[in-house]
């Protein structure tokens, strides 16, 4: 069983609101309630247009440009700022941890994550996801990104396993569940919020919840 890290095994947007706070205190102070709410939103605005590139420069320079800050970061060291503090805004539900190493006792497990090499790994090693997975690809460190069906093809080929026995558990109907069905894999979309397909993309299973994925396996 392989896994999408951001928004499946990880929930991205609280790390995105975590690491705003983190640039409201640094960069803006005390603000009012109301205005800090519409702030959120905009930030999480910006980094949703960037979401997939490795360019975080785009994401602040864009939201201080909306906001001027009381201390604005030099754009030169945005990168680095990003890549320091966005893996520590991440944690894991250990539920999500104990349900991993219960598939883990009875198939192999990987990851498979668009992305940032040292981003992806920080948010592992901070999670402590990295002793849970036997293989790790990550996009930036392969040369190829999701939906292309070579790092689909890489995960297997590293865990010695057969496309046709392999289930792809992530939450992007295109590059996660298209995919890896352009791999001949099945995909398991997981779906915790519900949102309604309107591709023409047809998942193998939808979930929406980690703990469901047990009954996809005899135990």
């Amino acid at each position: 069983m392989l896994f999408d890290l951001d928004d499946t095994l990880l929930d991205r947007d609280k790390a995105v609101d975590n690491l705003f706070l983190i640039v409201l205190e640094r960069c803006y102070g005390a603000v009012n309630p109301s205005f800090k709410n519409e702030m959120m939103q905009k930030f999480k605005t910006f980094d949703n247009r960037s979401y997939g590139s490795n360019d975080k420069e785009k994401v602040l320079e864009a939201f201080f440009d909306e906001y001027p800050p009381k201390y604005r970061i030099p754009r030169e060291n945005i990168q680095d700022f990003w890549n320091d503090h966005f893996p520590l805004c991440f944690s894991i539900d250990q539920n999500t941890i104990n349900i991993v190493n219960t598939i883990k006792m009875h198939v192999k497990v990987a990851i498979i994550t668009n992305g940032s090499t040292r981003r992806q790994k920080a948010k592992i090693s901070n999670t402590n996801l990295h002793s849970c997975f036997e293989t790790v690809i990550i996009s930036e460190e392969v040369g190829f990104s999701k939906p292309d069906k070579r790092i689909f093809e890489l995960a297997l080929n590293k865990l010695n396993v057969q496309p046709e026995d392999a289930l792809f558990v992530g939450d992007d109907l295109e590059k996660d569940i298209g995919g890896c069905q352009n791999a001949n894999m099945k995909g398991i979309w997981f779906n915790p919020n519900r949102i309604k397909n309107d591709t023409e993309i047809k998942p193998y299973a939808e979930v929406n919840s980690i703990d469901r994925l047990i009954s996809y396996f005899t135990l």
